[in-house]
């Protein structure tokens, strides 16, 4: 498998979950760029504790970065591996315009879901990061109907002829030209190429919020990746943390 000198690749036939793997890898001191792979798992999890269906014919790799920086830049890291995630599947699909990024972090193929992120992390005692999990599921051969209430697909469906090892060394290369853009210039480049590719903007779409939800004009993410909903009223809030859905004209 082809992977830049950065990563150090982990195999797993079966595990219970790539992200425990990889959480056990970095308290042991593992270094940066070290994957956890299988190729299948049992305890599958996506966002908000969701399970995540894991049978082997698709990619779950979980990465150890070592970020050095502040909680709330390492929370923006999630918009960075969605955007790795385009840039390694769009060349593998007949038709790249298909392909789209959902807030905060789903990549559509068509409005449908094909691949997911989850971030887990640790701080220091200086509050600065310890680690960041990098957990990453691809559906390639096979998808559930739904997967985190959306409908799914994989790359396969979408007419890609790729096998697991040139999903995983696409998105390594991909995630690590990122990962350099960002450690080198910040978050600002990452979100202007994310918008490039956001579905929705300009639509009309629903965020369910903790304690509440609310319906509005998607108009874009501020400067630390907060999306932007102007409301009926023609007030703009910020949100940082939520699900959002797509009005059925959009065809979400």
């Amino acid at each position: 498998m082809d992977l830049p000198p950065f990563f150090r690749l982990h195999a797993y036939d079966v595990v219970g979950s790539t992200n425990v793997e990889a959480r056990k890898l970095a308290e042991a001191g593992a270094e940066e760029g070290t994957i956890a792979w299988a190729k299948r798992q049992e305890q599958g999890v996506g966002r908000r504790g969701r399970q995540w269906v894991s049978p082997e014919g698709n990619l779950y790799c979980s990465l150890i970065l070592r970020p050095n920086c502040e909680p709330t830049e390492a929370a923006r890291l999630s918009f960075l591996v969605a955007l790795g995630l385009h840039d390694a599947i769009a060349p593998l699909l007949p038709r790249a315009q298909s392909l789209g990024l959902k807030w905060p972090n789903d990549v559509l193929i068509d409005g449908h879901k094909t691949a997911g992120i989850l971030l887990e992390s640790k701080t220091r005692p200086d509050g600065k990061m310890d680690y960041v999990i990098v957990g990453t599921g691809i559906n390639i051969a096979t998808f559930p109907e739904r997967t985190d209430g959306l409908p799914a697909t994989s790359l396969s469906a979408a007419g890609a002829k790729v096998g697991v090892g040139d999903v995983l060394s696409a998105y390594g290369y991909a995630l690590l030209a990122l990962y350099m853009v960002w450690k080198r210039e910040g978050f600002a480049p990452i979100r202007d190429r994310w918008l490039n590719h956001a579905t929705g903007i300009g639509e009309r779409i629903t965020a369910r919020l903790s304690n509440e939800t609310l319906d509005g004009l998607f108009l874009g993410l501020d400067e630390n990746g907060a999306l932007i909903l102007e409301l009926d009223t023609g007030e703009k809030k910020r949100i940082t943390a939520g699900e959002i859905f797509f009005a059925p004209a959009s065809g979400q």
